[in-house]
This record gives C-alpha cells, structure tokens and sequence, in this order.
C-alpha cells in the first residue's frame, strides 16, 4: 500500500517539475520576452511598429509550427515501439536531457536579438523533450487506479502541476524577471547578482526552468518503478506493425477515430491560446514582463483550485460532459479577446487611459487558466477510455499525433492571419473555429469510450 501510494506521489512529481516550461518559457516569461526582443529587432530593420509585432507573433508561431510537425511525425511510432519493448522509464530519462539541455540554452536570448533563431532551436529541444516525456509519463496512469479512479487521479496530477509551475512563477517574478526599469516585482534588482539591464533577469527564467525539473524529478525516479515486462518478438518490426493495425482499426472505432479527431482540433486552439496569451498581452495591451506575470500567478491559482475540483467532477459525471461546457466556456473567452483592444471593445471607444481592457483580461486569464486546466484532465480520462489496457504508450503516442498533426493549423492560421490583417488582436481568431470543429465532432464520442465495444472487437496486435 505504501509503495503503491508513493508511485502515485512520485507520478504527480512529473506534473509539478515538468509544468513551468509551460507556464514560464511557453506562456508568461519566455514566449513574451522573445516576441518583445523580436519587434525590436523589426523595428530596428525599418518596419513600423504594427508590422513589426505581427512578424514577431509570426516568428514565434512559426517555430511552434515546425516543432508540432516533427513531434507528430514521431509521437505515435515511439509509443509503439515502448510498447513493444516493455520499457518506458528510459525514453523519459532521454527526453528529460533534452528537456534540460534546450531550457538551459535559453539563457542566450540577448536583448539584441542576435540569438533570436538559436533561442527557437533551443526552445524546440526544451519541447520536445517535454512534450516526449510527458506521452510516457500519460501511459503510467491507467495503471495507477481503477478506472472510476483515473479522473480524480488526473486532475490531482495536473492541479498539482499547475500548483508547481505558480510557485515557479512567484519565485521568478520575486527575484529575477524585472521590468523595463530592471527591478523586479520586489522594486530589487535581479538575485544572484544578474544584470537587469542586460536582462539578465528574465534570461535565467531557462536554466531556472531546467534546475527545477533535475531537482523535482528526483521523487518520479525513485518512486516511479517500472516492472520489467517481456518484450514482443519481432522489435521495432513488430512495433511498427502494431501501429498500423491500430490506425487501419480506426474507421471501425468510430469513438476513438472521432474523439482523436476532436481533441486534434480543440488542444491545438487551446495549446496556441495558452500560447499567445502573454504575447497578446505584450503586443495589444502593451504590458510589462512583471505584469504579465501577475497575470499568470492569477490564472495558475486558478488553474490550481479548478483543476483538482474538475477531476472530482469528471469522476462523478465523466469526462465528456466536463470537455463539451469547457469548450463552450473557452470560445467565449477568445470571443471577448479578439473583440477587445486598448481602444475599443467590440467596435464601442473606451475613454482613453481606461483600465477597462486589463480588469477583463485578468478575468478572461482566470477563467482560461480554470477552464482549460480542467479540459486537459479531463482529455487526459477519456484517453484512458480508449487506450487498450496492453497498449497504453502506443495509444498515448497516437493521442500526442492528434494533438501534434495539425500542431501547424492553429499557430500558422494565427501567423496568417497576424500577417495579412496586420494585428495581433484579430490574427488569434482562427481558434474560435477550432474550437467548433472540435465541439462537434465530439458528437461522434462514447461517453464511455471503448468500453461501451468489446475488447475482442478491437484489433489484436500483429
């Protein structure tokens, strides 16, 4: 019983080391600071300040794009290959270095923007060791509880995730991120004699980033013990086999082919608001680094609380209902964003100097950081709903590909839109659409998921 508890605990671990790469590189410290550095580095070229925003949102989402494809590419043929070899811990110990190894690099992106396409390869190693990381991590939780057990599980793993990457944030806005000024949100300059001038400060957000996940991963390693289980004849061959069995089975399992379809479409728009939200803040409201991250402390605390009620909800009602009224709620809120500027909001003048536009982007950040908290637990149930109990990893991988194959659409629709209408406001509307697609197709999805089919009507391994 002990054991059992501490291999739940050292899972959780995951969640809370693994989660500020999203909160503070991917959403409210690096993804900010590198789109500001990039619309100075335009602005210096001669573009006016307008195109110069567009083409840093489009920079930024561009590099998101390219690291989605390659990730889509590789997630599902990975995950059968883990599979098949019975091992999973030493693909997570292989990303986790990578993981490590680009965050780390980020320290580099100087306020010049000489490191601008460095700064994205090393951004994109950080991704991919943590998005692989976490398709192997997913493909533990089936065997963590019973399946009445598995959304409570879920949201306590991504409530405590969000928990770590707050703390991360408080830490970082505390005592390195500073403002234009370079003090940071205690009016000091940055901690360990960094120079704020040189921005020094928010540079540190990667290695600070990489030395939380080494110390916090330490209770996953110990904790987390793999049994050994016999590998299938055949290797990678077999693996590979597999795989494509699973794919050529989907047409005849409507739920799982439309729930991975759905999920394809609604992560991908909630992936890219998660995403851009700091950059909105930066590039439409003209916020600082410091406040952005008042922003996020606000949206993790809420992300917290909310995500750890939602696994509780998604336990008593299940996933699906819980997925449909956050989508609904999460297309509201990209509604009021795209309608809302420093001037207007929804074509009516706001006086000027109104503080109107930041009260409701705190509250669309809150509701954000609550709703789409629980949309990720909850996705996270249904997976398990329709993963085949011996092939956890490989229908892990297959759900990464969803999320991953049209990782492009949202970020590339936005650079398209950025780009063309010449505004940041405007270029995140695509995700409405997203978001609909996504809310139908779940029409086609068993509340149950392949449970509702007999196993023996799924296809068998090759």
């Amino acid at each position: 019983m002990i054991a059992e508890k501490r291999r739940i605990w050292g899972w959780y671990a995951f969640d809370w080391a693994s989660q500020p790469f999203y909160t503070l590189l991917l959403t409210f410290i690096f993804g900010p600071y590198f789109t500001s550095v990039a619309a100075e580095a335009f602005l210096a070229d001669g573009l006016v300040e307008t195109v110069a925003d567009a083409q840093a949102q489009s920079l930024w989402s561009a590099g998101q794009t390219l690291i989605g494809l390659s990730m889509a590419i590789v997630a599902p043929i990975l995950g059968a290959v883990a599979d098949s070899t019975g091992r999973r811990m030493p693909w997570i110990v292989v990303f986790s270095v990578l993981y490590v190894a680009g965050t780390t690099g980020l320290w580099w992106t100087v306020p010049d923007g000489s490191f601008l396409w460095g700064a994205l390869l090393c951004f994109g190693i950080g991704m991919i060791g943590a998005e692989f990381a976490t398709i192997f991590t997913n493909a533990i939780l089936p065997s963590l509880g019973k399946t009445e057990d598995i959304g409570p599980l879920s949201g306590t793993g991504f409530a405590i995730g969000y928990t770590g990457g707050l703390v991360a944030l408080v830490i970082m806005l505390l005592f390195f991120a500073e403002n234009e000024m370079g003090l940071t949100l205690l009016g000091q300059s940055p901690a360990l004699g960094l120079d704020g001038a040189a921005r020094e400060g928010t540079r540190f957000v990667g290695p600070f980033v990489a030395l939380w996940y080494l110390v916090f991963m330490i209770p996953f390693f110990l904790w987390v013990k793999e049994p050994r289980l016999p590998g299938r004849p055949g290797g990678v061959s077999s693996a590979m086999n597999d795989l494509w069995t699973t794919i050529r089975s989907l047409p005849r399992r409507r739920s799982l082919a439309a729930y991975l379809a759905s999920s394809m479409f609604y992560r991908d728009a909630l992936v890219a608001l998660y995403g851009f939200g700091g950059v909105y803040a930066t590039l439409v409201l003209d916020w600082s680094i410091t406040a952005i991250g008042v922003f996020g402390i606000v949206g993790g605390l809420m992300a917290a609380v909310f995500t750890f009620i939602g696994g509780r909800l998604d336990g008593r009602l299940g996933p699906k209902p819980v997925i449909v009224g956050c989508i609904w709620i999460l297309i509201a809120m990209t509604t009021v964003i795209v309608g809302m500027s420093r001037e207007t909001l929804f074509g009516v003048p706001l006086a000027e100097g109104s503080n109107l536009p930041d009260i409701i982007f705190y509250v669309i950040g809150a509701v954000i950081g609550a709703t789409g908290g629980i949309l990720q637990s909850a996705s996270r149930t249904m997976m398990v709903r329709h993963a085949r109990p011996d092939r956890p990893t490989e229908a892990f991988g297959l759900y990464a590909l969803s999320g991953k194959a049209t990782a492009f659409l949202a970020p590339g629709l936005i650079a398209i839109f950025t780009y063309v209408l010449e505004s940041a406001r405007f270029g995140v509307s695509p995700l409405i659409l997203l978001f609909l697609l996504g809310l139908g197709l779940l029409a086609w999805v068993d509340a149950d998921g392949d449970r509702a089919v007999p196993w023996s009507d799924a296809p068998e391994p090759a």
